[in-house]
């Protein structure tokens, strides 16, 4: 009797001593997950560089049979919460009216997507977009939905930020609509130096 004590002891020592032991292995690997999830890499870095003060040239077609209705704005742009997020605040005027919008970008270390939402005072709703890098423009192409204002229904949105060099950005918007997609916008970005 005497033994059979001893080795239920000896197996409860082990099973907690094992279990004890998958419980902390468990428990670094979420702690690393965490801590990659958290942690700015590469594009992050390739964010900021974004960072500064820009001038925007932008186009915009409400009716594509008519010529684009042009605005200029000014972009200020910073990196936020320890090299995270880039956030961008457009300011100008549009159709005699003061412009605001505010963008933020960020890169999904765990989805590795660049995710990016935008508002402005021409709206009440908030757009979100997922993209990843496309080589081929140098550049991320996003996609999500949007609301058409008109019909209250969401479309499909697509925009490509383009990066031509380290002065010059583009970004083009396009919705689709009864199944056809047509460019909506054409901003380009010139630093101010």
């Amino acid at each position: 009797m005497k033994n059979l004590k001893t080795i239920l002891l000896l197996i409860t020592a082990l099973l907690f001593t094992g279990s004890s032991y998958a419980q902390n292995a468990e428990m670094d690997a979420a702690m690393k997950a965490w801590t990659d999830y958290m942690t700015p890499g590469k594009e992050h870095q390739q964010m900021g560089t974004s960072a500064g003060n820009w001038k925007a040239a932008t186009k915009m077609w409400m009716d594509p049979t008519q010529p684009p209705m042009e605005m200029e704005a000014r972009v200020q742009s910073e990196m936020i919460l320890g090299g995270r997020y880039l956030v961008s605040r457009y300011n100008g005027m549009m159709m005699n009216m003061p412009f605001e919008g505010t963008s933020t970008l960020g890169y999904d270390n765990a989805t590795k997507k660049f995710v990016s939402s935008w508002i402005d005072n021409m709206g009440t709703g908030m757009m979100y977009m997922e993209g990843q890098w496309q080589d081929k423009v140098k550049g991320v192409e996003y996609k999500g939905m949007g609301v058409d204002p008109v019909t209250g229904k969401e479309i499909p949105m697509r925009e490509v930020y383009i990066i031509k060099d380290d002065n010059t950005h583009m970004m083009e918007m396009y919705e689709t609509k009864n199944g056809k997609e047509r460019k909506t916008m054409e901003m380009v970005m010139t630093r101010i130096k």
